[in-house]
C-alpha cells in the first residue's frame, strides 16, 4: 500500500540537503555533474520534480565535514532558502574521531535538528549503517549504537521522518558499497533514494538490483582485495590525517542553489541549459 504523501500539495517546494559525503553523493560517480558525483539526494530531487513540478533543490553537503562544519557552514544558507523539505545526515565523521564526546555531539545534533524543525519544513533524518570495513573498527560499534538510538529519539521528539539506514538489510551485500568500503556504490545510492521517497510517500519506479548471490572469495582474492584497499584508501586516509587536510577542503557545495529541477531530463538537462546560456550553477 502506498504511503500518504508528507509533502505539501501546493505552495513553495524547496528541498535542501545537508551533511557530508553521504549526502554529497560520494561513490556514485558522474563526471558530468558538480564534484564528479550524483548520489541519492540528486535522485530524490529529480523524482520530486517529476511527481510535483516546481521543486527547487540545493545540496550543501561536502565530503569529510564534521557536525560543527555543517552547523557553521550549511545551516544559515539553508535557513535563508526557507526550505519545505530538509534532509540531514551528519556526525558520521565525528564518530570516527575517537576524541569525540558522543554526549556533546548528540546534544549539538539535537540543537541543529530543533532549528531545522522550527522552520516548519519536513525534516528527514538518518541512522548510520554498521559498515563492515575492518575488524579494527569494531570498537566503534558502541558509538554507532549510541548515535543511532539518539537519532531515533530526536526524530520522534521533533516529528521528523526517519530513514533507519541501520535496518536496511540490502546493504549487507558488498556490491552496495564503493571500493573504499565506506561509501555507497551507485546501486547503493539508488536504493537509498528509493527508501527516502518511500518514507515521503512519493511515487517512483526505483527497484533494488536483482542480483545473484555474491560469489565467495578465495583466500588469494581476499588477500588481494585487502592489499588494494589498504594501498588505495587506508594509507592515503592516514596521510591526510597526519597533514591535517581532508578531501573536502577544496570543494564547494554541488548545488548551492536552490535550482529549479526540470520535470523531464533532470539535473543534467539543467546543466546543459545553463552551459548553453553561458550561466554558472
Amino acid at each position: 500500500m502506498a504511503r500518504e504523501s508528507l509533502l505539501p500539495a501546493s505552495g513553495r517546494r524547496v528541498f535542501v540537503a545537508l551533511g557530508d559525503s553521504f549526502t554529497e553523493g560520494v561513490g556514485d560517480r558522474d563526471e558530468r555533474l558538480p564534484n564528479g558525483v550524483r548520489g541519492w539526494a540528486d535522485r530524490v530531487a529529480e523524482k520530486l520534480a517529476k511527481a510535483q513540478p516546481g521543486w527547487r533543490y540545493a545540496n550543501l553537503a561536502i565530503r569529510s565535514k564534521r557536525l560543527r562544519h555543517v552547523v557553521a557552514e550549511q545551516l544559515e544558507p539553508a535557513l535563508r532558502m526557507r526550505p519545505t523539505l530538509v534532509t540531514l545526515y551528519a556526525g558520521g565523521n565525528d564518530i570516527l574521531d575517537l576524541k569525540t564526546d558522543m554526549v556533546t555531539l548528540m546534544a549539538d545534533y539535537e540543537q541543529l535538528v530543533a532549528q531545522l524543525a522550527g522552520t516548519g519544513a519536513t525534516v528527514v533524518l538518518f541512522t548510520g549503517f554498521d559498515v563492515k570495513v575492518s575488524a579494527l573498527l569494531e570498537p566503534l560499534k558502541k558509538r554507532n549504537t549510541f548515535y543511532n538510538n539518539r537519532v531515533r529519539a530526536i526524530a520522534e521528539k521533533y516529528n521528523a521522518v526517519l530513514v533507519d539506514y541501520w535496518c536496511l538489510d540490502a546493504f549487507h551485500d558488498r556490491r552496495m558499497w564503493d571500493s573504499d568500503r565506506l561509501h555507497m556504490s551507485k546501486a547503493g545510492h539508488k536504493y537509498l533514494a528509493g527508501q527516502v521517497l518511500d518514507q515521503l510517500g512519493v511515487p517512483h519506479k526505483i527497484r533494488p538490483k536483482d542480483w545473484e548471490p555474491p560469489a565467495p572469495l578465495s583466500l588469494r582474492e581476499w588477500e588481494l582485495r585487502q592489499r588494494r584497499w589498504v594501498h588505495d584508501w587506508v594509507l592515503p586516509l592516514f596521510g591526510r590525517k597526519l597533514r591535517g587536510v581532508t578531501l573536502g577542503d577544496a570543494l564547494t557545495p554541488r548545488w548551492p542553489g536552490p535550482v529549479k529541477v526540470p520535470r523531464k531530463g533532470g539535473l543534467k538537462k539543467l546543466l546543459r541549459e545553463k552551459a548553453g546560456a553561458g550561466q554558472e550553477i
